[in-house]
């Protein structure tokens, strides 16, 4: 039984779904049903890093891309619905590798069951990580009905619950000893899930038995970490770190074992970035092929006056949650004068440079938490904007957002860019996000194995949602 269920939650084990599979409730989001589909005259940025190239043609045939051809030379198969696509972009599906399906303000928690699939799915954002559960059975569930096509959703690779130490967060599995960590991870492993992810107060030692214990169930492990350094996982196997700089406690002086000292974020203030201690990171965790999650979205929230109101994120959100939202960025603002986010967040951008300049490989997902403007979805997009900020070109910031997460979740040969062969995961972009970044929000249809789904109609479902359910 156990054997069958692991099987029925694997990330990439289902075959690819149709129209004809999906429920009714599902069927109403979508305004491409073909099976056989050509995408004319589109500039097409496949997720590698390479040029875009100009006036191509996708051929889409059951789920899968079949081709990826000059318009002029394209074969179009018989019968197949033809878009022309001219001064429009295509991009990969995007791979959202912090994106939960629960949601915070200062206010409340809550499980988006309905809001957050919608979202993720409106924004072009066909494959999520969930990287930490609050309630892991919900997301478990959610996952089911959205392979068996009764509701509209991205693919889900599921995390289990956070793992953190005795007097953690209450929705936290709370692990004292090694022991225990290897059961939990047993457990959840045989629930499905295949990431593990640490959280703040876990011990060098149950984070290693833990760690060591997913390994050997053939799943992988990441970490929001303080109590152990990044230097400190990366010796005890993990195989990502989540948020990059903002939660590095390697440059804490006099440092205690296990403990989340309160003076991290005064050491991530002082440290040289361009000294030795921020280059033994960064080169510990290149030569052990770990990889790093960027989610700048949910850290501009502390950054007075920013980011800019958007109308959607206000019209998505419940009017209280929008209320609790609009009070914390008036809060934010009004310490603007007393506020370090200004430079950390440049130190934190500066680093996720340097990792990749280095040869690290990193991911990018929104972390809907925090303050609570970070939407699913909405804040993948917004990531864009704040990674070329941070200096990476927008081919580079597509290649993160796309291929990159792809690659972290060992699904790159299935998905993440562009090509033959591939599975028919497409954004379509009115305009040209590589000249204009603004116009990653202007997605007219996003394809999931090869079924055209309409963004504006997903994101007008969720209206006044957000923060309720």
């Amino acid at each position: 039984m156990i054997a069958v269920l692991a099987m029925a939650l694997a990330p990439i084990a289902l075959a690819a779904q149709t129209f004809s599979s999906l429920a009714e409730p599902v069927r109403q989001f979508v305004s491409v049903p073909e099976t056989s589909v050509a995408l004319t005259h589109v500039r097409v940025v496949d997720g590698t890093g390479a040029p875009a190239r100009e006036d191509q043609t996708i051929v889409i045939e059951n789920g899968k891309i079949t081709a990826v051809t000059l318009a002029r030379e394209a074969r179009v198969p018989a019968g197949a619905r033809t878009l022309d696509l001219t001064d429009h972009t295509v991009i990969p599906g995007l791979v959202g590798m912090h994106d939960h399906t629960f949601y915070t303000t200062r206010g409340r928690s809550v499980q988006l069951q309905f809001s957050a699939p919608r979202l993720y799915l409106g924004s072009g954002v066909t494959t999520i990580r969930t990287t930490g559960g609050t309630s892991p059975y919900h997301e478990v569930n959610m996952k089911r009905a959205i392979d068996r096509g009764e509701i509209p959703g991205p693919r889900i690779h599921l995390t289990g619950p956070y793992l953190t130490g005795p007097g953690g967060s209450a929705t936290m599995a709370q692990i004292g000893t090694p022991e225990e960590a290897r059961r939990i991870v047993n457990y959840w492993a045989d629930e499905g899930v295949t990431w593990f992810k640490a959280y703040t107060d876990i011990s060098r030692e149950a984070l290693g038995a833990a760690i060591d214990q997913a390994h050997k169930r053939g799943l992988k492990f990441t970490g929001h970490l303080c109590s152990v350094s990044f230097r400190e996982a990366v010796e005890l196997g993990i195989d990502s770190l989540e948020h990059g700089f903002f939660t590095n406690s390697d440059y804490v002086p006099n440092r205690q074992r296990d403990h989340c000292s309160p003076e991290m974020r005064t050491s991530l203030l002082n440290v040289a970035m361009d000294g030795p201690e921020v280059q033994r990171t960064i080169q510990a965790m290149v030569t052990n092929k770990v990889a790093m999650n960027s989610t700048l979205a949910v850290y501009e929230l502390s950054y007075p006056d920013r980011p800019p109101l958007e109308d959607r994120v206000l019209e998505a959100l419940a009017p209280e949650t929008r209320e609790e939202y609009l009070s914390s960025r008036r809060e934010t603002s009004a310490r603007a004068a007393q506020s370090t986010m200004p430079e950390l967040f440049r130190r934190a951008q500066a680093f996720e440079r340097a990792f990749v300049k280095a040869g690290g490989l990193l991911g990018a997902g929104v972390d809907p938490t925090g303050l609570g403007g970070a939407l699913p979805g909405f804040g993948d997009q917004r990531n864009y904007e704040l990674l070329l900020e941070a200096g990476f070109s927008p081919l580079e910031t597509i290649q993160i957002m796309t291929l990159n997460g792809a690659k972290i979740l060992g699904v790159d040969k299935q998905l993440g860019s562009i090509a033959a062969g591939k599975t028919a995961d497409l954004v379509v972009i009115r305009g040209n996000p590589i000249a204009q970044p603004a116009d990653i929000r202007n997605m007219t249809t996003v394809f999931k194995d090869g079924v055209g789904y309409d963004p504006a109609k997903l994101v007008a479902a969720v209206k006044g949602q957000v923060g309720i359910r």
